[in-house]
């Protein structure tokens, strides 16, 4: 990773979640004022250095004008730090975005569709992305079947942006926003 272009320089809590009860997974919710400076309300991938350490995350939106990340364990212990403590530091927007993991019921979805398929493979990662977190953010399992199935269709159609999603988080009434910390 190269060094940083423009970053992004804050210090800010390192917490655990409430829930579930125990999860050993970290995370770090951005100053607003640090927010802002990034070029989007929603979702948006950084390089990072925490401590010297390298990294890279995807900031989520808190549903507040503001973003959260989860802290991958291996760049915590190599920089040191744990839960409660308040860190430093610099991010900066990635150059281009990274192609987001796709759900296997989701790849299974587009396999057995060609005309989703082939707008899948037209859209950017961004997009893909969008999709993507559309279809998780159901709570019960049946709504993400249901929208699979919704998916494909507009994609088969052509449509190349999952409609009416919020992005910010802002405007979801409680889909989106940092996990409360334990701490």
């Amino acid at each position: 990773m190269a060094k940083l272009t423009a970053p992004i320089k804050f210090k800010a809590k390192l917490s655990r979640p409430l829930t579930p009860k125990g999860a050993a997974w970290t995370f770090v919710v951005l100053p607003a004022a640090a927010s802002k400076k990034l070029p989007t309300r929603s979702m948006v991938t950084v390089d990072g250095i925490l401590e010297g350490q390298p990294f890279q995350a995807t900031l989520e939106p808190d549903g507040q004008g503001s973003h959260w990340f989860k802290l991958e364990k291996a760049v915590r212990e190599a920089a040191g730090v744990a839960a409660g403590d308040t860190i430093a530091l610099e991010i900066a927007p990635v150059a281009e975005e990274p192609e987001p993991k796709v759900p296997a019921d989701l790849k299974q979805a587009l396999a057995a569709n060609a005309a989703a398929k082939a707008t899948w493979a037209e859209i950017t990662p961004v997009a893909r992305r969008d999709w993507i977190h559309w279809i998780t953010s159901g709570k019960k399992a049946e709504t993400r079947v249901k929208r699979i199935d919704v998916a494909c269709d507009k994609l088969a159609c052509g449509n190349r942006r999952a409609c009416c999603f919020d992005r910010s988080g802002m405007y979801s009434k409680g889909n989106m926003g940092a996990p409360e910390a334990a701490e």
